[in-house]
């Protein structure tokens, strides 16, 4: 088992406490422990990001373009170790795993652009002789916590674009899934990260928790996890001038008209529902279908599942990979008992993979005879597990769709440009898709849930500088002494 160390004031620093990293194709064994820190270790870890961004926020922004540039050519370079600890200490396939490697590197590369660029507006000011523009700055040190879904590409996608823009941060990855995290922060050490700017906390929330979230120095947090952590944080954030980005659940819905190419359309929902098991903020959760094209849908739609293969990430045949940790699976695995005591038809899956009792699988499961009131209607549930209901008409697919707390993503199926542009002017999701998956939104492209599945700061693209930047308006005065008026 290797022993892994954590980053904190530019060393590599452990503790005399651990935690176990399991794979969950296999969970009997540990396959690496991390540094487990306590609220002594975090607070010093604030004192580090606080040092580190004194420098940071007066470094060129040339020279932080050349470290994020030099980070994701060393993250491109060791490729194939990342993958594998992605896939060891996750599950997902290693395909699934290395093209999450480098769209990490695609993160750091594409924040290294704008990061050369000047964020701002020349305004025109009524005084004469006045040139008036506005700037942005780094708002400070920013606390990042990321899930266990997605382990590298979610701190990429946080910690690109703050520290782009001169930012320092303090970075909790999740408790089963840090390997991830470490070697994106050892990639920026590497690449000449000055000490302090990224900090990382290796530990059990629930022993440092306060120590995280409750440090004066907080300018903003950045979070991707559960609504009720979320709303957790926003809670304690509440009498703090403090920024809170939040990913937070969905319940995303594809539509499929009845002038839908139904094979083609089937492939895309199956892709965006059983990739990563499911376990994804953007997978399908829920199909809805119109009335005539429904049986012949699901026919297609069962046939696609058939043909996936369940296994190990490192099996090159595997097309569904195990979920994260036994406590996922048997949560996945409640939902699915609950659905059928409540009225649900199992058309295919609906339980754990006997064959490999030691690993967190789910078989893909699809489920019919659904009704609005079936919790698997309206509850998350992060599983290789579709959720299928026929409606009549076009108005009812839509009316559907926002039928959920959340808003984060859905998908329209159809050959009408006219339906195609009023689903996407109709549905209440952040994110809209035509005819592809509900999953794939790429670094450039902003994303962000409405309702419940967020907040108002975007990520990715140039709108995450909403959320890491502040913006001031700056006034020169150019003319002769006396002549400014105002």
């Amino acid at each position: 088992m290797r022993t892994l160390e954590t980053l904190s004031g530019g060393e590599w620093v452990r503790t005399g406490e651990w935690i176990d990293v399991h794979d969950p194709a296999d969970v009997r064994t540990p396959l690496a422990r991390v540094p487990a820190l306590s609220a002594k270790d975090v607070a010093r870890a604030y004192d580090h990001a606080e040092r580190g961004f004194a420098v940071w926020k007066r470094t060129s922004p040339f020279e932080r373009a050349r470290v994020l540039t030099e980070a994701a050519r060393l993250i491109r370079a060791r490729a194939g170790d990342i993958a594998a600890d992605v896939t060891a200490e996750n599950g997902k396939t290693l395909a699934e795993a290395t093209g999450e490697t480098l769209k990490a590197a695609d993160f750091l590369e594409y924040y290294a652009g704008l990061a050369r660029q000047g964020y701002g507006t020349l305004l025109h000011d009524v005084r004469p002789d006045h040139r008036t523009h506005t700037q942005r700055e780094p708002i400070g040190v920013i606390l990042v916590i990321s899930p266990w879904n997605d382990p590298l590409i979610t701190p990429a996608r946080k910690l690109a674009p703050l520290l782009a823009t001169g930012n320092a941060a303090v970075f909790k990855p999740a408790t089963e899934t840090p390997l991830a995290g470490l070697h994106f922060a050892r990639a920026l050490h590497d690449a000449g990260l000055p000490a302090g700017v990224l900090n990382v906390v290796t530990g059990r929330t629930a022993e440092i928790e306060e120590a995280l979230l409750d440090d004066p120095r907080i300018a903003g947090i950045t979070f991707t996890g559960s609504n009720a952590v979320g709303n957790r944080i926003r809670r304690r954030l509440a009498d703090r001038n403090v920024r809170f980005q939040g990913e937070l659940g969905g319940k995303n819905a594809s539509v499929v008209l009845r002038d839908a190419d139904l094979p083609a359309a089937a492939k895309a929902v199956v892709a965006a529902a059983f990739g990563q098991a499911g376990q994804r903020c953007t997978a399908t959760s829920r199909v809805i279908v119109e009335q005539p094209v429904y049986d012949e849908f699901a026919g297609l739609l069962v046939a696609e599942v058939g043909a996936l293969t369940v296994g190990p990430g490192t099996d090159p045949a595997t097309t569904l990979c195990p979920l994260s940790s036994p406590k996922q699976r048997d949560s996945v695995l409640a939902d699915l008992g609950r659905a059928v005591e409540q009225g649900a038809t199992v058309l295919t899956g609906g339980r754990a993979d006997s064959g490999r009792p030691h690993g967190c699988y789910v078989e893909p499961t699809v489920l019919a005879g659904i009704t609005p009131e079936m919790a698997i209607w309206w509850e998350e549930v992060f599983g290789p597990v579709l959720a299928l209901r026929a409606v009549d008409g076009f108005a009812a697919a839509v009316e559907a769709v926002n039928d959920s707390e959340f808003g984060l993503a859905a998908a329209v199926f159809t050959c009408d440009l006219g339906s195609a542009y009023r689903f996407a002017d109709e549905a209440e999701c952040g994110q809209v898709a035509v005819n592809t998956t509900t999953t794939g939104w790429d670094v450039h492209l902003p994303f962000g849930g409405f309702h419940d599945s967020g907040t108002g700061y975007k990520e990715q693209g140039e709108e995450v500088l909403r959320f890491s930047t502040r913006v001031k308006t700056v006034a020169v005065h150019f003319g002769a002494p006396g002549r400014a008026d105002g």
